[in-house]
């Protein structure tokens, strides 16, 4: 007999408790607290509650590992960010806001899947077939071996897959597909939860790939329940600027190979373009010689990319001057701030700072600390730094410059680039591709670089 019980489930850890609380018990999360209706059943193995058959344990050297070797979907950059590929019988799940691209990436992997002779089937859960077939013509995907069923109900979704059999699964997307055996109403986080906890029982036992669209919340984080997250195997996020038409494509969380990897797209009217060699793509527009601009290599996952740090210093008759960062840590620009005050003698307490990342990227690893500075204290002393110069180096709140990770890598793509100098911190490697001028102190580094010339 099914009971049913009403709860408190938490948005962001998942966790329920019998009443509502402002603050989740368990993660401590204010406001999260979602009430919902759950279902309990006969547990499995008891009467009525459909027992399962034991696993059987194996040695683990026996375990084949043939299943789990991905395969291309023949889009470089994503198949760049997934190790190789998607994964038989795996789960990923790619969220990034409305109108970013998720659907057109979707559906050129499976136009190109198709090409290679693999049976891929869309479930549209959000548009309608004519809808998606006229994107499809657009994008070159309306081929033979790309199936499509309209439907939002879990038991529909269940016999397409059946009726086709395919390789690859694409929901678009999960918070729109509802199972009409759930008392909760269609797009709460219990009826979320299921079918996505189904769709992944599914692709497990029938060995194809799914892939499952998600929102984002305003605050930029995957929409449903945080548990959604650890039922699958690859977490992927798509974002970019809308006024840019970059979009960049990160995996968060990737059980078959490294996290952190970047890939970049560029968004066209004929679809999704990759961007394999975007060394310079940040670079392109570049004005030389102008004072507030220090240029960085940073390093997105394996992959160095060139990024120009702008700096704009203006007085201010505020109490508080303006302190504005974009594509930067804003935290991260007080605090280095007052280090230039305190340890350079840069004093920008009576004037607004402006910062930015160029391109809509968004730089936040430490090595961007040295950059950061040098633009600022080039932007107050009207000064530029030299055309050819690379600036890479963390900065520590006594002024110290602190060595960061891949310094030989980044400085080689700078190389081919054709910079021809870089500042480093004294710590650095010895063996650098680039003639380096290395500095102990962020004082000495801004008297050297920006002193009359």
């Amino acid at each position: 007999m099914t009971r049913v019980r009403t709860v408190h489930r938490c948005s962001e850890c998942g966790a329920s408790t019998p009443r509502w609380a402002g603050r989740c018990p368990t993660c401590g999360s204010w406001g999260t607290l979602i009430e919902e209706r759950e279902e309990r059943g006969p547990a499995a193995g008891s009467p009525g509650g459909g027992e399962r058959p034991p696993e059987t344990a194996v040695p683990l050297a026996e375990i084949p590992l043939g299943a789990s070797e991905p395969v291309p979907t023949g889009i470089g950059e994503l198949d760049r960010v997934l190790g190789g590929g998607l994964v038989p019988g795996s789960v990923s799940l790619l969220g990034g806001e409305p109108g970013i691209g998720k659907s057109t990436l979707l559906l050129q992997a499976l136009g190109s899947l198709a090409e290679r002779g693999a049976r891929c089937l869309l479930v549209s859960a959000e548009e309608s077939g004519p809808q998606v077939r006229r994107r499809a013509e657009r994008l070159g995907a309306a081929l033979p071996g790309v199936w499509l069923v309209a439907e939002t109900a879990l038991p529909g979704i269940r016999v397409a897959v059946e009726e086709v059999a395919p390789d690859v699964v694409v929901v678009d997307s999960i918070q729109t597909v509802w199972d009409p055996g759930s008392e909760s109403p269609p797009g709460s986080l219990s009826q979320v939860r299921g079918c996505a906890h189904e769709l992944a029982v599914m692709a497990r036992a029938g060995g194809w790939a799914a892939v499952l669209v998600g929102h984002v919340t305003k605050e930029g984080t995957l929409a449903g329940p945080r548990v959604l997250e650890h039922l699958v195997d690859t977490v992927l996020t798509f974002d970019g600027d809308r006024h840019h038409a970059l979009r960049l494509l990160r995996s968060v969380k990737h059980r078959f190979g490294p996290t952190g990897e970047l890939g970049l797209f560029e968004m066209t009217d004929a679809g999704m373009r990759g961007m394999p060699d975007a060394g310079g793509v940040f670079l392109g527009d570049r004005r030389q010689g102008s004072p507030g601009s220090a240029v960085f290599p940073a390093v997105e996952g394996f992959r160095p990319l060139l990024v120009e740090v702008q700096a704009l210093v203006v007085g201010s008759n505020l109490p508080a001057p303006r302190r504005s960062a974009s594509g930067l840590d804003h935290g991260r620009l007080g605090l280095l701030l007052a280090v230039l005050d305190r340890r350079a003698g840069v004093r920008t307490s009576s004037a607004d700072v402006y910062l930015s990342a160029v391109g809509g990227v968004r730089v936040v690893e430490p090595g961007v600390d040295l950059a950061v500075c040098l633009a600022v204290a080039s932007a107050v002393a009207g000064s530029a730094l030299p055309a050819d110069l690379v600036v890479v180096g963390e900065v520590g709140l006594g002024g110290e410059l602190r060595q960061v990770s891949h310094t030989v890598r980044r400085l080689a793509e700078a190389e081919r680039l054709g910079f021809r100098r870089a500042v480093v911190p004294e710590t650095a490697p010895a063996e650098l591709p680039l003639p380096a001028v290395r500095f102990g102190h962020l004082g000495s580094a801004t008297e050297a670089l920006l002193a009359p010339r």
